[in-house]
């Protein structure tokens, strides 16, 4: 093995917390909306709008149906067009953040459709704007299963990030295919599975945590 395999190591952690945190990011800020967005266009929502549910659904369901890896491929003129390029871990995140924010919005869509519907009512009977209902009503009221839902998107993006190793992108999962795979080294393999299973079990445990501490019921 090299001898500069802690700087490889600790440079390739970064870049998968790089990839991680940034489509963690754009899946959040354009996922919630999306997800506030097919709840009050649906059948019986405070805007509703069939037509519009319906076509958002299936562009939403249509990207969820399409496995991680082949859409890193699918995307790649796009990726090139966005970021100039298409290997690294800037290229990357333009993939990894398409495939997460429909994932996320269908999770934030489930969460926000277990509020109440009698607080809703509540807010619209004392003169509460849509917008109003959706500030004041649903996102508090579904907050720690929005959090619980990101936190889950925030593990898939980690493991999409390793998949995207294979296409050049860098990170952990980059490190594992030319280090351990293709030189036959299985220690290399294992400690890098052991890395991205602690990674993923703090997110876990981080997300829980503060899924729990905003949860008043």
């Amino acid at each position: 093995m090299s001898s500069n395999w802690p700087d490889l190591f600790i440079k390739a952690l970064l870049e998968t917390l790089e990839m991680t945190a940034a489509a963690g990011a754009i899946a959040f800020l354009a996922g919630l909306p999306l997800g506030l967005v097919l709840v009050a266009t649906a059948s019986g929502g405070i805007c509703e709008q069939r037509w519009l549910n319906r076509i958002l659904g299936a562009i939403v369901n249509a990207f969820r149906a399409v496995p991680c890896i082949v859409l890193l491929v699918a995307l790649i003129p796009l990726t090139r067009l966005i970021a100039g390029t298409s290997i690294g871990t800037e290229a990357a995140i333009v993939p990894l953040a398409i495939a997460a924010t429909p994932y996320y919005a269908r999770t934030a869509e489930v969460s926000l459709r277990g509020v109440d519907h009698g607080l809703i009512e509540a807010v619209k009977a004392m003169g509460g704007s849509r917008w109003t209902i959706m500030r004041e009503a649903l996102v508090p009221e579904a907050l720690p299963g929005l959090l619980s839902g990101f936190t889950v998107t925030i593990v898939t993006i980690i493991g999409a990030s390793a998949m995207a190793g294979a296409i050049g992108a860098g990170g952990l999962g980059d490190l594992a295919i030319r280090y351990g795979y293709q030189r036959f080294n299985t220690g290399i393999m294992i400690g890098i599975i052991i890395v991205l299973i602690a990674l993923v079990s703090i997110v876990r445990f981080g997300g829980d945590c503060l899924a729990r501490r905003f949860d008043h019921r």
